[in-house]
């Protein structure tokens, strides 16, 4: 099973380099642009303030904080090719920021915004250029892939996993929605996102679950 993940995460991590090449093509300019007009004109401004709330949990202080923590764990028990795993979250977020240096594709406009940030950490004030892919995504997804990993190779009763499975995926899909709703990003940034995020996760579940029948 490991080659089988070896193998998928190559196919992601190649997905995402074609889906980045039809974006810096603008190939989604259209597609984008309507998504987002959607998205504000049927959800309800009363929902502006939890999905910025909602938000911390993709921020980078967050995320990365939480797989450095997983990463000491690991330390702790001395599962050593588990710390990579979970350390690869750093070569994930830098995918991301190169993409968003070197490839054309500007964030939405003022008019979008609609996030209330309710914070002062430094990520939500840093901006690059360019807004491909979203790194709340890649960073969400990430950790997200490498807790579904644990879920199917777990032994556990099939009815729980179910349930951790499902809040997975509705976590993953509220973070890339509320991306897209509160002007922050494109939809083809949170799709970018959600590949290279997927693609890293799945090398790290390798690592993570090396001790697994994987």
């Amino acid at each position: 099973m490991k080659t089988k993940l070896l193998l998928l995460a190559a196919v992601f991590i190649l997905t995402f380099t074609l889906f980045s090449y039809s974006v810096a093509k603008e190939n989604w300019q259209k597609t984008d642009f309507d998504t987002t007009v959607k998205l504000q004109d049927h959800i309800s401004r009363r929902f502006d303030g939890i999905f910025s709330y909602f938000s911390l949990f993709g921020s980078a202080e967050v995320t990365i904080g939480f797989c450095l923590i997983m990463a000491f764990l690991s330390i702790l028990r001395r599962k050593w090719l588990s710390i990579l795993g979970w350390i690869m979250v750093v070569p994930a977020s830098v995918a991301e920021v190169f993409g968003k240096l070197v490839l054309f594709h500007p964030g939405p406009p003022v008019f979008f915004h609609r996030s209330l940030t309710p914070t002062s950490l430094p990520s939500f004030y840093i901006h690059t250029d360019f807004s491909y892919p979203s790194g709340h995504m890649t960073r969400t997804i990430f950790i997200i892939t490498v807790f579904i990993c644990m879920v199917i190779f777990s032994s556990r009763n099939i009815i729980p996993r179910f349930v951790v499975f499902c809040f997975l995926i509705t976590f993953a899909f509220l973070m890339g929605l509320t991306r897209v709703y509160l002007g922050e990003h494109w939809l083809s940034d949170v799709l970018g996102g959600g590949l290279l995020g997927i693609g890293t996760g799945l090398l790290a579940s390798i690592l993570i679950l090396h001790r697994k029948k994987v």
